[in-house]
């Protein structure tokens, strides 16, 4: 797994004008940074210009990441190399609950998420050596673009 986050500044770098590859990469360092643990009760829902919004279960779970937000603000930046977060914003939603009762890695899911890989996408991932790498790495982006757009959709 590090091989993918060493390849993120070098992903960034080449394509920094792509929104999609810059979410994919923010929410990517997110969950490297969060760690099994707190991942399971965040969700990272936008990056916003130079704002990532994450999803929290509650009030209670807002409050204290709030209160660490400025490290996690510094150990994400640093994971990538670059300054691509000026602020986390934590929002309480139950995306992270729902994501997790509704078994969001299934199979179908999955196809669903790479349908949702785009070309800019792709070419990054092409600097990806590792094919199991890769292919985490475009799961989690389509992964981030099929939510975004059941979201849109209201389902």
């Amino acid at each position: 797994m590090n091989e993918i986050f060493a390849a993120l500044p070098a992903l960034l770098r080449e394509y920094s004008d792509s929104d999609e590859v810059r979410r994919a990469v923010a929410f990517a360092a997110w969950r490297q940074i969060a760690g099994d643990q707190l991942a399971e009760h965040t969700e990272p829902l936008a990056l916003e210009e130079e704002r990532l919004v994450i999803a929290v279960r509650d009030r209670s779970w807002q409050r204290n990441l709030e209160s660490l937000a400025g490290e996690m603000l510094f150990r994400l930046n640093a994971k990538l190399g670059t300054r691509l977060v000026s602020f986390i914003e934590f929002r309480v939603d139950r995306t992270p609950e729902r994501s997790r009762r509704e078994g969001a890695r299934n199979d179908s899911f999955e196809i669903e998420a790479l349908d949702e890989v785009t070309e800019p996408l792709r070419r990054a991932a092409d600097a990806i050596a590792d094919d199991r790498m890769r292919r985490a790495f475009l799961f989690a982006a389509g992964s981030c673009l099929a939510r975004e757009k059941r979201l849109a959709g209201g389902q």
